[in-house]
């Protein structure tokens, strides 16, 4: 795991934040047969590479220079897509430590040929560090929540941190614990 230290606490005083606006970014692709899975649906890892390609534009955008994918969480797919749906991937930097971010991603869907609205068909939350041209974590600027909105997914990118470090540890902990019992796993 990147080391995700809040940013107030991270010595990144120096590098001024950046709005969440300005890394924010939809990528929208239509889906054709070549995208389809045994059920004539769309792909879930077809999804997938969407909402990390998009979310990899992010985080790059908001460090300013290569980023990587740490950890992809909650995964969600609400509803399936189908050939011929226009998706929409939104992504913008949720929370920022001193080398990671949190993407947060909305997939929408709509038919090609119709005027309806378009409808929400997953949601994922990712982790990305931020590396430099020798692959070593590099420092990201503060992400800056601009709405009310923004300021809230900065809270739950929060909780979100705790628990993937609670899980972390805990999982650790376990580990040795059944090593010094003598368990090889």
């Amino acid at each position: 795991m990147t080391d995700q230290a809040p940013a107030a606490d991270s010595g990144t005083a120096d590098i001024p934040g950046k709005p969440t606006s300005a890394s924010r970014t939809t990528l929208s692709h239509i889906m054709t047969h070549n995208d389809t899975n045994l059920l004539g649906t769309v792909h879930g890892g077809v999804i997938m590479k969407l909402v990390d390609d998009a979310a990899g534009a992010v985080a790059g955008r908001h460090s300013g220079g290569p980023a990587v994918t740490a950890s992809m969480d909650e995964m969600a797919f609400l509803e399936p897509v189908r050939v011929g749906d226009l998706v929409h991937v939104k992504a913008q930097v949720n929370w920022t430590g001193r080398t990671s971010m949190e993407v947060g991603v909305r997939v929408l869907a709509e038919r090609w040929n119709e005027s309806a609205p378009p409808t929400q068909v997953g949601s994922a939350y990712l982790v990305f560090a931020a590396v430099d041209a020798d692959g070593k974590p590099r420092r990201v600027p503060p992400v800056l929540p601009e709405t009310e909105r923004d300021k809230r997914r900065y809270q739950e990118a929060q909780i979100r941190r705790t628990h993937r470090l609670a899980r972390r540890r805990a999982i650790m902990e376990l580990r040795e614990k059944r090593a010094a019992e003598g368990f090889e796993d």
